[in-house]
């Protein structure tokens, strides 16, 4: 073998990585050692450029405007086959076919126009979703399009022969028509269209807006705190509320001005609203939440007010108990300035856990090494559904950026069922929030025979390893891990037909189950004790520490939920029926209503919440999801959280339908399954 050539095969199967830290007990498996090392810039000189995600027209920003051409002109293609055929199971598949070329470009675009380090990338990229978004709006009032599907709903004969999945999968399409306005006139059609692309444009207006700092001349604020915060000149820069901060005024300071109302993007939410509502009342909701509503396990505003409500009540003792312990903290820290504002909370219940609990995060740390915890994983999934994690090095330009770790999703008997991108680390730019994007679905190729496997990408945003330490996670960071590898896996283990059903394609109020669920494991000392081991030593960690670390969430849990439901019932004002007053108004109604807090004149948080894109009328999910999740682990994992049997129950009964079932249907079914009725 010739010197090139080996050196060829060196980085194609071997990678160049760094030696990383011993330790005197064991050995990292391949997973572990792929997150426990900081790789060296690969060498592409021999390399081809595959393309982000193995797509060879993203080797430069210039390819989205090929595959967005290449998929509108397959679309139109497909819409004249749907058009044409007879009413059957093949009116479903094209429909799906349909969605899916058009989902795996604009999901693809969705996630590059956030998260490439390169502005090219991502302007090409937010062209893109904007192109798909608005031929979307379009289909979704395609009169012929919809006929199509409505021959084949109304054939009562044909309907009934299809399989429940293809039922369930035509009868979404059709929600899809109804929600868009498809029963308006071809003025009115023309008129929803339109909203649909300017809500396009202000949804990613608002979410650019929400991330970006604000900052205050130097000479505002006292010299001795500068330090705390980025510089740019004569100016500082905050770009978050610094919530964990000791330091009082830090703390203020970050809240006052992050918090400032931006007058533009203020407007833009204002605007954004009045879209939704007038959109909503044109194809014939009596609300923009009562249109969003529809399809979830809530059904209606009216019914998630009442949760709310409910929950309210449930804790109201619970909340103020924990509020007057978060004050006497304060006023003990800080007699002369002990009124508990909206900025303390955080800090003092956090102070209140390890000053009981002995829980200071840097006493964790080095047992929960990022490749220890990915371990743990690979682990627990072997175990619950025998399934494996196995690194492998993407190819040239496949990832965009060098610390993005690929994964293989391996199941013993089934195979290859997917990819998981591992963007975990911090850079410039980045945003950091902890995501899951759906590149590509999964779902059966008729033209081919073959499953299209899912591809999805995990992005979070943690402390690049040292030269004398890997990457290591403080307990909070663990149960993200965790939280966010569960939406992961019910997209990997999801197994449907269809793409518009794939993974977490479901009710957003029960989508994230399964990551909630993800959280009791990682609490759980038996699975816990699979892998929490000192980075250095080897040694476990120690049960106790697991059991103060359990029974510290426990304090100011009741705070802590609460300020959820003040987000939740803010979301829900706000795409209720409109009142005529400002969102800031709406704002400290609700906090008042629902928290109990001051609100703190010349703030709007309500422009920090990015949520508002995503999960519009729907942010009580997480909520919601909680208690289900809650009631799952009781009934099929707290007596064995490694149990084979019921891994596989809970695979076959709720994570293989995506959102091909019933939410509800499926979570009686857990029930039972715990009862030994399945």
């Amino acid at each position: 073998m010739s010197a090139c050539k080996r050196l060829l095969y060196i980085v194609k199967h071997r990678g160049i990585w760094p030696s990383i830290w011993r330790r005197n007990v064991t050995t990292w498996s391949p997973v572990g050692a792929a997150f426990n090392a900081k790789p060296h810039r690969r060498l592409e000189l021999f390399e081809k450029n595959v393309g982000l995600f193995g797509v060879p027209e993203l080797s430069s920003p210039a390819g989205f405007e090929v595959t967005t051409k290449r998929a509108l002109k397959d679309t139109q293609e497909l819409v004249d086959k749907v058009c044409s055929s007879p009413p059957g199971a093949v009116t479903v598949e094209t429909f799906d076919q349909l969605s899916d070329g058009l989902c795996k470009v604009a999901d693809l675009a969705d996630f590059v126009k956030v998260a490439h380090p390169d502005p090219s990338f991502r302007e090409a990229a937010e062209k893109t979703c904007i192109e798909i978004g608005t031929v979307v709006e379009k289909l979704n009032t395609n009169v012929d399009l919809c006929r199509s599907l409505k021959n084949l709903l109304d054939n009562k004969d044909v309907f009934a022969q299809l399989d429940p999945e293809t039922r369930k999968v035509a009868e979404l399409f059709m929600f899809d028509f109804a929600i868009s306005g498809i029963h308006l006139d071809e003025k009115l059609r023309k008129e929803a269209v339109k909203l649909h692309v300017k809500l396009l444009d202000l949804n990613n207006e608002f979410l650019m807006g929400s991330h970006l700092p604000n900052r205050i001349a130097k000479s505002a604020i006292p010299e001795y705190i500068h330090c705390h915060f980025a510089t740019e000149g004569s100016f500082i820069q905050i770009g978050g509320l610094h919530a964990e901060s000791s330091n009082d005024l830090v703390r203020e300071v970050a809240y006052r001005i992050f918090l400032y109302p931006n007058a533009d993007l203020m407007e833009c939410l204002e605007e954004l609203l009045k879209c939704r509502n007038k959109l909503a009342k044109l194809v014939g909701y009596e609300s923009y939440a009562h249109r969003a509503l529809q399809g979830t396990m809530a059904k209606t505003p009216e019914t998630v007010m009442n949760f709310l409500q409910l929950l309210t009540d449930k804790l109201s003792e619970r909340t103020a108990i924990d509020f007057e312990m978060i004050k006497d903290m304060k006023t003990k820290l800080n007699p002369l300035n002990a009124e508990l504002m909206p900025w303390d909370p955080p800090y003092f219940s956090g102070v209140l856990r390890a000053e009981r609990y002995n829980i200071e995060p840097s006493l964790y740390s080095p047992y929960f090494s990022l490749g220890s915890c990915m371990e743990g994983l690979n682990s627990l999934f072997t175990k619950l559904y025998g399934v494996s994690i196995m690194s492998e090095h993407p190819s040239a330009g496949e990832v965009w950026n060098d610390d993005v770790r690929k994964l293989a999703v391996v199941h013993e008997t089934e195979g290859l069922l997917g990819y998981i991108y591992c963007d975990f680390f911090h850079r410039a730019n980045k945003p950091h929030q902890d995501c899951h994007f759906t590149i590509r679905g999964g779902r059966q190729c008729q033209e081919s025979g073959q499953y299209q496997l899912p591809v999805v990408v995990l992005m979070l945003s943690l402390p690049h390893p040292t030269k004398s330490a890997p990457t290591l996670l403080t307990p909070s960071m663990m149960e993200n891990l965790f939280h966010e590898m569960g939406h992961a896996m019910h997209s990997m283990l999801g197994r449907t037909r269809y793409q518009h059903i794939t993974g977490t394609r479901c009710a957003t109020d029960f989508a994230e189950v399964p990551s909630i669920l993800m959280e009791y494991f990682a609490t759980d000392y038996r699975v816990v004790n699979q892998f929490a081991r000192h980075y250095q030593t080897g040694q476990p960690l120690p049960q106790s520490m697991v059991a103060r670390l359990c029974e510290s969430k426990k304090v100011c849990g009741a705070a802590d939920t609460q300020l959820q439901i003040f987000y939740s019932a803010l979301d829900q004002m706000y795409h209720g029926k409109p009142q005529n007053r400002s969102t800031t108004d709406i704002l400290k109604d609700m906090q008042h209503k629902f928290y109990g807090l001051p609100y703190t004149p010349n703030t709007a948080w309500q422009l920090r919440f990015s949520h508002l894109i995503g999960y519009g009328a729907k942010y009580y999910s997480y909520l919601m999801s909680r208690a289900v999740a809650s009631m799952v682990w009781k009934q099929c994992f707290v007596q064995d959280p490694l149990n084979r049997d019921m891994g596989e129950r809970y695979r076959r009964e709720m994570l293989a339908h995506g959102g091909g079932k019933e939410p509800m249907l499926m979570v009686e079914v857990s029930q039972s399954v715990s009862l030994g009725q399945a």
